[in-house]
């Protein structure tokens, strides 16, 4: 086996200069060529740290943002009109818009069958101020094209017809059921109407439920031809491009729509300083408390948003910010949180608690609208202000080096008024002082700003008058915006299961299996995954509790560092790193750069080796812990699923796979002690087992020189012994669970099988399952249930079988209307009786194998994920050989051979049905 040849270290000056004053030759060289050959009616505008705007006759604004290190390509549309633009009666007309437009055009009847054969991963949102849709694909030509002619059609071709309304108003109903069964998601929208009032910004984007089941499509359609044109849009295009090729693409197929004759009205709503605070009181079924306080705050392009930002981190970080120390670590709440919302207009920002029944809501309210509004009294310190923006800047950074991601992420930028805001507030973040945050906390978070509390006359006018930014303004801002240097392009990877085992070396560190894969990457960014396995199916009984906690305080604090030290640490070194822990073994996620990884890999050998366990943190996740089990005995999915869990439990109780019912793990979790946490951890953390895979921009010898020194040395205090897990036919059941006053209800299905997943009938489930339920809005189920009965949001299917032994499941799941049970149900199995009876045509299972073969593609592009099937095939004792097999296999396959692993499998009578919904409810009406 191979591996790529190192970097060559620039040590001489000279050398650096005379590579620097090339790099920029080239540069402007290619920026010249560029210029001289573009398009007719295409103009290049500007261009900041690789990306490039060019703007066409017809008025569409383009961005392209090649990157050869990514084997994936992404097509970003923007339209610029959200739920600001809607009118009386069309209250979420802009995301009723965003599903119509899935529906089709005349030139392409079944969009989503070509999303499926090409393997993208294809979406679309709606905000307040935009709409997005993007599609990413495995890079090649004809998926360029495709995509792109596609956008374009569906810019101005759409359908946007009458039966296709009738169907998706009500998986737009079902969307916000679901919505209405989120105790948080209630509350901002609750939140958002009584702040605004009279700015649409109020409006919930998904809409009123009236308006939603009752929109006339022509006025759908007169939104649609009105906003849907490319003098309101911008196409982003990122990834692995030929930037003149791409852009003479563009040209032909956006260049060809006509300029629009009408003129977009002019806004001109704006929302009057508030005068006083406001009070909201939802009263809603549930088990947890919440407590929110919100403030208008300047909008996404203002100056003052990089030190808002920054002190939204100071207050609601954890384990720094003011909040959690004030309300979770005093015990006084178990969790806290904000949100807030950058917008082309004057924002909003809202800091919430959430507090098990047992707490008191007053004192959590109290304490909160101090800490919140006493930034001004308490200014913040220079360590406060630069440990958040360390942390900002740390996942920008990291951000920037995914182009698929950047791609996505411009369209909040590009509706805040221009892309190049996300580097301008970058910049702004970057000089943000102690002063600045003080400045805008006393500015924007004062009591008559507030929304949590009752009107109160007062003689003294203390206002915050909240600063809105103008078109022109944002221009002059941005005019001649260079940005940073460009950051480093890295190299073309080709993501084949060759290619991928050729650069793959394997080696040993202690009892430790290493998997290295080196490749050049866009900002030198590289990813571990680390998996430590420990303890026997004996040795583990009725420890699942303790083992869960001493997974949770790993990174709550070492015998060096506090939680707080760890996070700044890693900030320091721009990193993110998940460290934790379960019943059979500990886990480590690193995504990092080239130059930090050694150092990342060290801290996350102390976080593992070093844990103090301090008694608060562990209060602190005690509370927390029975908190998230006693908001879930509402919670419709969380009854649905712990009810299958149970059903299906083989295992004694103490056993580690033995499934616990909520109030079995909330008694376990009150009577666990700090002792029991460091039992368990000084009896079975080690590293005589494991595996450790490394995928990105690294040098080998620094990385195993540091496993080494972390890990080489590190013995397991017992053996590990794989536990087993066992087939058992579990007798079906059909059952109703009662969640009142919840308006959406959970559908699950699961069959157990009897399989491994190197079974000859492997292969055909594979892609059985994938036409059946997992291949997205062209499932069948998914298909069936939302685009043809429109009963449900999301639906569809999973394959889930072992690798080591003979056990695997079938699931499927559904949300839904309670009224619509009897509909959903009947559904499901008509489609599982239509796949037996009738089976799967040749077209169909052709378009699943290109689709299917294409996501296995992207799934290897994407790093972090990568690591993770390295590492996985180090505990098999597999290569990625295994891989190209399983893909030879499903593309060998007949659909005869599909149908009949189907039918053989997938036995209708031995299917189990939960549902959990507010039934009772819907039978009264």
């Amino acid at each position: 086996m191979s591996t790529q040849p190192k970097k060559k270290e620039k040590n001489m000056k000279s050398q650096r200069l005379t590579a620097s004053v090339l790099l920029l030759l080239i540069l402007s060289l290619t920026t010249f060529a560029q210029e001289n050959r573009l398009p007719t009616g295409i103009e290049r505008i500007t261009s900041v740290e690789g990306i490039t705007e060019y703007r066409l006759g017809n008025g569409l604004k383009v961005l392209l943002f090649p990157d050869q290190t990514k084997q994936t390509m992404t097509v970003n549309v923007t339209y610029l009109v959200g739920s600001k633009h809607e009118n009386y009666g069309e209250s979420g007309m802009a995301h009723l818009l965003e599903h119509m437009v899935f529906k089709g055009s005349p030139k392409y009847l079944r969009p989503d069958d070509e999303f499926a054969k090409r393997g993208a991963r294809s979406n679309g949102t709606t905000s307040f101020d935009r709409t997005n849709y993007f599609e990413t694909f495995p890079a090649s030509d004809d998926n360029l094209n495709w995509a792109l002619v596609f956008e374009a059609d569906r810019m101005v071709n759409s359908f946007i017809a009458e039966k296709d309304l009738k169907s998706e108003f009500s998986v737009v109903r079902n969307e916000f059921e679901s919505g209405e069964n989120n105790p948080f998601r209630v509350m901002i929208d609750k939140m958002l109407a009584t702040a605004y009032q009279w700015h649409n910004y109020g409006n919930t984007t998904i809409g009123a439920r009236s308006d939603i089941e009752n929109v006339p499509v022509d006025r759908l359609q007169a939104f649609y031809k009105n906003f849907y044109q490319p003098d309101n849009a911008v196409l982003v295009v990122a990834g692995k491009i030929d930037e003149a090729k791409t852009l003479e693409l563009v040209n032909k197929y956006f260049g060809a729509i006509p300029r629009p004759t009408r003129v977009l009205r002019k806004l001109y709503t704006d929302e009057p300083v508030q005068d006083g605070e406001r009070q909201v009181v939802v009263r809603r079924a549930g088990d947890t408390q919440l407590v929110m306080a919100g403030y208008h705050i300047a909008p996404g392009s203002h100056p003052d948003n990089a030190a808002l930002s920054v002190l939204d981190s100071i207050l609601s970080d954890t384990p720094s910010g003011r909040l959690h120390k004030n309300l979770v670590e005093t015990k006084k709440a178990s969790r806290v949180f904000s949100l807030a919302f950058s917008t082309r207009e004057p924002g909003y920002t809202l800091f919430g608690v959430q507090l098990r029944k047992e707490n008191s809501l007053d004192e959590a309210r109290d304490v909160l609208l101090q800490t919140v509004e006493g930034v001004a009294a308490k200014p913040p310190t220079a360590e406060e202000v630069e440990r958040a923006k360390a942390d900002i800047l740390k996942n920008i950074e990291l951000s920037l080096n995914s182009s698929d991601q950047v791609g996505i992420a411009l369209s909040n930028y590009i509706s805040q008024g221009d892309w190049r805001l996300l580097f301008l507030d970058r910049d702004r973040i970057r000089k943000v002082t102690p002063e600045d945050v003080r400045r805008v906390g006393a500015n924007y978070l004062k009591q008559t700003n507030r929304t949590v509390g009752n009107f109160i006359p007062t003689e003294k006018i203390d206002r915050a008058e909240v600063p809105n930014v103008s078109g022109d303004e944002i221009a002059a801002m941005l005019k001649d915006y260079k940005g940073n240097a460009t950051v480093a392009a890295g190299e073309v990877f080709d993501p084949s299961p060759a290619n991928i085992e050729s650069r793959t070396t394997r080696s040993n560190i202690g009892g430790l299996k290493i998997a290295l894969l080196p490749k050049e990457n866009r900002g030198d960014a590289a990813n571990v995954d680390l998996t430590l396995n420990f303890g026997d199916e004996k040795s583990l009984m009725n420890r699942a509790s303790a083992a869960s906690f001493a997974g949770q305080m790993l990174m709550r604090g070492t015998l060096k560092r506090t939680r707080q030290q760890i996070q700044d640490e890693l900030n320091r070194l721009k990193a993110n790193a998940i460290v934790g822990g379960d019943a059979t073994s500990a886990f480590a996620s690193i995504e990092t750069t080239r130059q930090n990884l050694p150092a990342v890999i060290r801290l996350v050998g102390e976080i593992l080796r070093e844990p103090a366990f301090p008694a608060s943190e562990f209060e602190t996740l005690k509370q927390e812990a029975l908190t998230a089990l006693e908001n879930q005995r509402s919670e419709p999915q969380s009854v649905a699923r712990n009810f299958l869990l149970r059903h299906f439990n083989i295992y004694p109780k103490g056993h580690p796979f033995y499934a616990r019912a909520v109030e079995e793990q909330i008694a376990e979790v009150k009577a666990l002690t700090l002792d029991d946490v460091k039992k368990f951890y000084q009896d079975f953390y080690g590293a005589s087992n494991g595996q450790m895979a490394v995928v990105g921009d690294f040098e080998a010898k620094d990385v195993t020189a540091a496993a080494t020194e972390v890990f080489g040395n590190w013995k397991s205090p017992r053996p590990f012994e794989r536990i087993k897990g066992e087939f058992r036919d579990v007798a079906a059941v059909n059952k109703n669970l009662e969640t009142p006053d919840k308006a959406n209800a959970f559908f699950v299905a699961q069959l157990n099988l009897k399989l491994r997943d190197d079974s000859p009938d492997y292969p055909a489930l594979i892609l059985g399952n994938y036409i059946l339920g997992a291949s997205g809005l062209n499932s069948r189920i998914l298909e069936r249930l939302r685009q043809k009965d429109g009963l449900s949001y999301g639906a569809g299917s999973r394959l889930s079988v072992s690798e080591l032994d003979e056990t695997g499941t079938f699931f499927a799941s559904a949300i839904y209307a309670p009224e619509n049970a009897a509909k959903l149900e009947a559904a499901f199995k008509e489609e599982i009786a239509r796949m037996l009876k009738d089976g799967f045509s040749a077209e169909e299972v052709a378009a699943a194998k290109q689709g299917w073969a294409q996501s296995q593609q992207v799934s290897r592009t994407q790093d972090r994920r990568l690591a993770r099937i390295l590492n996985n095939y180090l505990y098999l004792g597999r290569t990625i050989a295994w891989d190209a097999e399983i893909e030879r296999k499903v593309q060998a396959l007949t659909p005869e051979q599909i149908n009949q692993a189907m039918r053989k499998y997938i036995t209708p009578d031995k299917i189990t049905f939960i549902k959990a919904g507010d039934f009772a409810k819907s039978k009264a009406k």
